[in-house]
């Protein structure tokens, strides 16, 4: 029994303390991820905790868990109207660039370690898959947004690229078990088309039936939540006894709940939150409680030269190869080649040979733990740094945060929402007649200081107001820009990233050059900013974009739908 309480102790400790650092890692701009791993060492055998685990079956089975949770929560997180920009290239990278990657890394890592080829591909493809979720903790406690190509990109890499690592992985195991090679591509072929297909079709179509529960059940408003994740995780496990990508599966779950109309949508998510950032932590302090230090210094060589071909060859060539079709500005592209930001993925996976027994096991598991390692050090700590060096971050957008919202029963279609009018914010001093509210929201009143005042058409709104809306129960960009105000960031402050002017898309062209004695190229001629932005820049075009001609500057201001609203225009000096 007192065994019992001093690992709950112990648990919880760990937990608090993991919880304690992330406002370190923020401070540092280390990835909490690197310090997770950090304190499950320490706790471990060879730091001063002494903890001994070596338990591959529980921590596979955590591992497993959490990953599929945190996919779930990136599912709902995802905006199906960044598919515009992101879904074609992220697609390419989690299956061509999965491939490329682990092909590259195998063949080193056979010369590298003497081994044979096809046990070299599959430490390659233990390591091919990239953690990019990872990458927005560090650029959002940066103070970061990225560019909505190369963030939408990473978005959805994150969630897509993970099954085709686990694909290639059991792939590769079951061939070296077998020691059959002969018309193994068909049979490869065969399998990959049967898990990414039975995982599609699993995850859609458990989205669309559990949908239709979460609206139409009548529950305790806590059990909401709970009812997604027992869903989702039960999806998980069908699939995967099935022989499809239980992780596929879950994810796309969860892109179908956050894009459709759906009851406590908002409670849903943060529990997911919460349950994702318990997933992370759970799961690094496990692996680093599992990895013996002292084993790293063994495979320090063969480590430091597979990372190094990892991060700076095969990544880069996977990425330009990936993005080869879709006109990737270069500077994005050396960017994204620089997030192959690897994490709980390649460890996880590296837990397969253990659990069969298969040769140089153990040696799969360290060199990937020090490959993990040396990727959230170089380039976790150096990914903020290098989106502001390539100048692809944007001014942050107002995200739907601090409303309260209530959910009219039996009535998926409205909900009721609150919010609080920030000091310096759009709405702040404004009329309420003249608030340029988005169609279908209705106002209902406002609550100032206690007080609910009736919705007044000569009503000024003042900070610290709660503005009553009745609202269509889908999500709408436009309200959390209206009533929150956020600060510049210190690196594009003063620098009216925006420029001082602003222009409707239909301008022609050549007219602005003419106003600021500037001589526009012959193939430019008569047409306007809207298509000279697709032309010159791209045919998608993203906010932040920008285009210099002479000591003219053209910025895509804002966007919708795919449709350039505003240019701003900067002017340079020589």
């Amino acid at each position: 029994m007192f065994d019992s309480y001093e690992l709950i102790l112990l648990c919880a400790f760990l937990g608090l303390l993991s919880i304690a650092i992330t406002g370190l890692s923020q401070r540092l701009g280390a990835p909490s991820l690197l310090l997770f791993l950090v304190v499950g060492m320490l706790a471990g055998e060879d730091g001063p905790g002494g903890v001994q685990f070596d338990d591959v079956e529980t921590a596979f089975l955590v591992g497993n868990i959490a990953l599929a949770v945190i996919l779930l929560d990136g599912g709902l997180r995802t905006h199906v109207s960044s598919f515009r920009v992101g879904l074609k290239p992220a697609l390419s990278l989690a299956t061509f660039g999965v491939l490329i990657t682990s092909g590259i890394v195998g063949v080193v890592a056979a010369w590298v370690l003497d081994w044979p080829l096809l046990n070299g591909l599959l430490l390659g493809a233990i390591v091919g898959s990239t953690d990019a979720a990872a990458v927005f903790g560090l650029l959002h406690g940066a103070g970061l947004e990225l560019k909505e190509r190369s963030g939408a990109t990473l978005e959805i890499e994150s969630g897509t690229n993970d099954p085709m690592a686990i694909f290639l992985t059991v792939s590769l195991l079951t061939l070296l078990d077998s020691g059959q090679t002969s018309g193994f591509g068909i049979t490869l072929l065969a399998e990959f088309a049967r898990q990414m297909g039975l995982g599609a079709l699993m995850g859609i179509a458990g989205g669309f039936l559990l949908l239709p529960m979460l609206n139409r059940l009548t529950l305790s408003r806590v059990l909401y939540p709970l009812l997604a994740v027992s869903f989702g995780l039960s999806v998980f496990g069908l699939t995967n006894l099935w022989g499809g990508s239980g992780f596929l599966a879950i994810y796309l779950i969860g892109l179908v709940l956050g894009n459709r109309p759906l009851n406590y949508l908002h409670d849903i998510r943060w529990l997911m939150d919460g349950l994702a950032w318990l997933s992370q932590i759970t799961m690094f302090l496990l692996l680093g409680l599992l990895v013996t230090p002292s084993t790293l210094m063994d495979v320090i060589y063969p480590g430091l030269v597979i990372a190094a071909v990892l991060m700076l060859v095969a990544r880069p060539v996977a990425v330009g190869l990936s993005l080869l079709p879709f006109r990737f500005p270069l500077r994005e592209q050396v960017f994204i080649s620089w997030v192959g930001l690897k994490g709980a993925v390649p460890i996880i996976l590296a837990l397969f040979p253990l659990l069969t027994g298969l040769e140089y096991s153990n040696t799969y598991f360290e060199v990937t733990f020090f490959v993990v390692l040396l990727s959230l050090c170089f380039q976790g700590w150096t990914i903020a740094p290098l989106a502001r060096g390539l100048g692809l971050d944007v001014p942050p957008h107002p995200e739907d945060r601090e409303h309260l919202g209530v959910v009219l029963p039996g009535d998926v279609s409205r909900e009721l929402l609150a919010y609080r009018i920030h000091a310096g914010s759009p709405a702040d001093a404004y009329h309420l007649a003249r608030l340029p509210v988005p169609p279908g929201v209705r106002q209902l009143g406002v609550v100032r200081q206690g007080e609910v005042l009736p919705p007044d058409d000569n009503l000024v709104l003042k900070p610290g107001d709660y503005l009553v809306l009745l609202t269509p129960s889908h999500e709408i960009p436009e309200l959390p820009v209206l009533f929150s105000a956020l600060p510049t960031p210190t690196h594009l402050a003063g620098t009216a990233f925006f420029g001082h002017f602003t222009l409707e898309p239909e301008v022609r062209f050549e007219d602005v050059c003419a106003s600021y004695g500037v001589q526009p190229p012959d193939d430019l001629r008569g047409l306007d900013l809207d298509a000279v932005i697709r032309q010159r820049v791209h045919r998608l075009p993203v906010v932040g974009d920008h285009l210099r001609v002479g000591n003219i500057d053209l910025v895509v201001k804002k966007m919708a739908r795919g449709k350039i609203l505003q240019v701003g225009l900067k002017l340079l000096s020589d």
